[in-house]
């Protein structure tokens, strides 16, 4: 009985075998896609005086395909040796045959070209030549490889001098592949279509013995109602179906958002190679012949499952930056007005504004320099969150623009950066509602506190400052005087200046004019506003 071959035997066989594959069929593909592009180009000018020898080149190429597609048969290939048997010896002779028909007519149709008017097509006859040359080369390196099947080369004579380095480096690198039955596998819950009942089967035994949560449709109709109930991680797929075919039901999966990214593996008794581009195109992750090599199928069932894992990392990481995109919006809208954010995402470096017609509050916390010296740091900072947190709140229900904080001072604007009508009422009743916040807050602490609040309307320049911690700001004298107003008022009142009290008038009640003496003003009129007038009848 003779030996089985070990291992090292069989990878030394594969080696050389794959070597041999890739010396042939590189020169050989090569020779068919020349063929075809002069083929359509000749069909495509009608170009009749040369159709004739490219007919006889393509016949002799389609019959050098057909024969060095046997001659790398395993079993065949395994025997090209010096000592090889006579029939391969034959085929490796008759390999010639076809090889030397397009070199002849190649070589004539060469000669003829500029008087058959067709000298552009010297590039691919020369391109021809040049690999059938090179295939010859390969064929006669052939009858120079010794009996030794595992491919010896650098002791044969005129064999290239790297030849022994790849076959080492090949085997070397097929060991890889040698184990791959004892790899981890990664799992996960596959759904087998396939309309007969023993394929469904045999596949789901096999893929439930290797870890995997097994569920099976009986066609198109049913996989799409299942895959529609509950989640997948990989469909495989077969093409031939009664009710709806594979492909139909793979295209459905790809156009529908919730299932689109569910791989899918076809499985086809159909290998033709428009079926596989199709499945491709239209989305599928692979495609398999049946009968499928188990082993071909196991790893490309870990391929799909390993990429579909990419994919749900990599929503999990747009996601996480979606998050920190919304994050710094929401941040970047808490600092800027909406319409000055639109303006900068649109490009503009440099915002400034001038409005006409502003309304502006200033408030401030009476004595509270003094009483932060006597309170400790996290009373100070809980006092003034509350308070600046229930004016932010307030200020967003009436759609007026908090323009800043400075130390326990507040100051909104209403009317910037959009114009509204009752700029000056709406910040009056800001106020109100400010004075209100205060006092309930004083019931609940130890030490209370009052403000005071000046209001002024007039015209105002608005725009961004800074480039690092960038603020929304206003500036001109409308802002310095509703400054001096809450400096020169009284605690727990609302002093407003006599261009803010006509405008308020019809709906806020305001005290006599008061003649108050303002930084930079000398002596003005103002008013305390004294309450809300009642709503007419």
């Amino acid at each position: 009985m003779r030996p089985e071959p070990d291992n090292e035997t069989q990878r030394a066989k594969a080696a050389w075998l794959a070597n041999l594959r890739q010396s042939l069929i590189s020169p050989v593909s090569a020779i068919v896609g020349f063929s075809e592009l002069l083929q359509s180009e000749v069909d495509r000018q009608a170009l009749s005086d040369v159709a004739s020898d490219l007919d006889r080149i393509s016949k002799a190429t389609a019959d050098l395909n057909t024969q060095v597609d046997q001659l790398l048969h395993p079993e065949t290939a395994l025997k090209l040796t010096v000592g090889g048997d006579e029939s391969v010896q034959r085929l490796r002779h008759d390999l010639r045959t076809p090889m030397n028909a397009i070199k002849g007519y190649s070589e004539m149709l060469l000669e003829d070209l500029d008087d058959l008017d067709a000298s552009h097509l010297q590039g691919d006859l020369v391109g021809l030549l040049d690999h059938t040359d090179a295939l010859l080369q390969q064929i006669d390196h052939l009858a120079a490889l010794s009996d030794d099947p595992a491919g010896n080369s650098a002791d044969i004579p005129n064999a290239p001098q790297d030849t022994a380095a790849m076959f080492a480096n090949l085997a070397d690198s097929m060991r890889s592949i040698d184990p791959i039955a004892e790899t981890e596998l990664l799992t996960g819950n596959i759904l087998v279509v396939d309309d007969v009942e023993a394929n469904r089967a045999l596949l789901a035994r096999r893929l439930q013995r290797d870890g995997h949560q097994v569920w099976t449709a009986d066609g198109g109709y049913s996989a799409l109602q299942m895959v529609s109930m509950q989640p997948f991680d990989l469909v495989l797929l077969d093409l031939m179906m009664p009710d709806i075919n594979g492909f139909d039901v793979l295209a459905r999966l790809k156009e529908d958002d919730a299932l689109h990214d569910i791989p899918v593996i076809m499985i086809s008794a159909l290998d033709e190679i428009e079926s596989v581009a199709r499945c491709i195109e239209a989305g599928a992750e692979d495609y398999l012949p049946k009968p499928f090599n188990p082993v071909l199928l196991q790893a490309r069932i870990n391929a799909a499952l390993e990429k579909k894992r990419w994919r749900v990392r990599e929503r999990h990481y747009l996601d996480q930056m979606e998050a920190e995109k919304q994050k710094y919006k929401d941040l970047l809208h808490s600092i800027l007005p909406q319409k000055i954010v639109t303006r900068l995402n649109q490009g503009e470096a440099t915002i400034a504004d001038r409005h006409s017609d502003v309304t502006v509050l200033f408030s401030d916390i009476v004595g509270f320099t003094e009483m932060s010296a006597k309170l400790p740091p996290a009373h100070v900072v809980s006092y003034l969150n509350r308070i600046f947190s229930g004016f932010d709140r307030t200020a967003t229900e009436l759609g007026v623009e908090k323009i800043k904080t400075i130390g326990d001072a507040y100051m909104v604007a209403a009317g910037v950066p959009d114009h509204r009508d009752d700029h000056a009422e709406v910040i009056v009743e800001m106020a109100h509602r400010m004075l209100a916040q205060v006092e309930a807050l004083n019931r609940e602490v130890d030490h209370p506190m009052h403000i005071r609040i000046g209001i002024h309307s007039g015209p105002v320049v608005a725009g961004i400052i800074g480039s690092h911690r960038f603020l929304y700001d206003i500036w001109g004298d409308t802002v310095n005087v509703a400054s001096r107003l809450e400096s020169t008022g009284a605690p727990g009142q609302v002093q407003v200046s006599e261009d803010t009290a006509w405008r308020i008038a019809h709906r806020f009640q305001v005290s006599d004019p008061i003649e108050t003496r303002i930084k930079g003003k000398g002596q003005v009129r103002t008013h305390f506003v004294t309450g809300r007038k009642p709503p007419a009848k």
